[in-house]
C-alpha cells in the first residue's frame, strides 16, 4: 500500500517538473522565433537617455 502510493507521487512528481522544463524550453524557442522575425533595429530601440 505505501509502495504504491509513493511510486505515484515520485510518478507524478518527475511528470510535473518535467512538464515545467518542457514548457519553460517551448517558451524560449518561441521567444528566439520571434526575435528572429521581428529584428530589433537600432535607431527605433528605446535606450536610456
Amino acid at each position: 500500500m505505501i509502495g504504491s502510493e509513493l511510486t505515484l507521487g515520485l510518478t507524478l512528481a518527475v511528470i510535473g517538473m518535467g512538464g515545467t522544463l518542457l514548457s519553460l524550453w517551448l517558451l524560449s524557442l518561441l521567444i528566439v522565433l520571434l526575435k528572429r522575425l521581428f529584428p530589433l533595429d537600432k535607431e527605433g530601440a528605446a535606450g536610456p537617455g
